[in-house]
């Protein structure tokens, strides 16, 4: 069994977060195929018509993460959530590359909604992820890296069911352990928001998101919304 929840003391403190959830099994992850590829490239330059001049700060959904980064202590300038980098990337080079159907699926997704997608392998997580407050005792190892940090007292993240931190700063940096990759068969799809159409959109980012992983990859899927009202889903 997956497990997502969130901890009493993230709901009290940010009680508007909306989490869209998928849990999928047997869904052997690959290259991306050309039709996604071109799918993904369409997407973009939807996203780069409706953005257009308009600053990312006054996006709502990212001006919501904004908000939520600055209340437990970070500088969301210095440490931007995941979405503001993505469409950062999108708006100022044009494009966002292509780098397997699991993690091209969660970005084109992420820049339809402009909420982040974290795509997390549920069998290096241990199948459980919560979010929580850090002490500051955690390990973390970033993506692509060896060395194991800690994250500063206060903030908020992710932690897997091998007690290690699958996320810093919120929906800022994922770790290198819980990363998908091209031998990845199952995965628990985490997409969050802050803003007031919070839970209308991460439910239908996650049909949406359903939809393309039965196209692209099969396998079992579940899904469900957690918040303040259903802190925790399990499937």
């Amino acid at each position: 069994m997956y497990t997502f929840q969130y901890d009493s003391k993230i709901l009290s403190t940010f009680p508007n977060i909306q989490a869209g959830v998928l849990m999928a099994r047997n869904c052997a992850n690959r290259p991306t195929p050309q039709g996604l590829i071109e799918r993904f490239f369409t997407e973009q330059q939807k996203v780069l018509a409706q953005i257009g001049d308009t600053p990312l700060s006054e996006i709502k959904s990212l001006a919501a993460w904004r908000s939520a980064f600055r209340q437990f202590g970070v500088n969301p300038t210095k440490y931007r959530s995941a979405i503001e980098a993505l469409l950062r990337r999108l708006t100022k080079k044009g494009d966002i590359p292509s780098i397997n159907t699991l993690v091209d699926l969660g970005n084109l997704i992420s820049i339809r909604y402009q909420i982040p997608v974290a795509v997390f392998d549920a069998d290096r997580t241990g199948g459980t992820i919560s979010v929580q407050f850090a002490s500051g005792d955690e390990r973390f190892t970033p993506l692509f890296e060896k060395d194991v940090e800690h994250p500063d007292p206060g903030e908020v993240i992710f932690i897997d069911g091998n007690d290690l931190v699958a996320a810093r700063r919120w929906c800022w940096r994922q770790s290198d352990q819980s990363a998908s990759r091209p031998d990845t068969q199952s995965v628990i799809i985490v997409t969050e928001a802050h803003h007031p159409t919070a839970n209308q959109d991460v439910r239908q980012a996650v049909a949406d998101l359903a939809e393309l992983v039965r196209e692209y990859l099969g396998g079992e899927l579940i899904s469900s919304v957690a918040n303040a009202q259903n802190p925790a889903f399990s499937g």
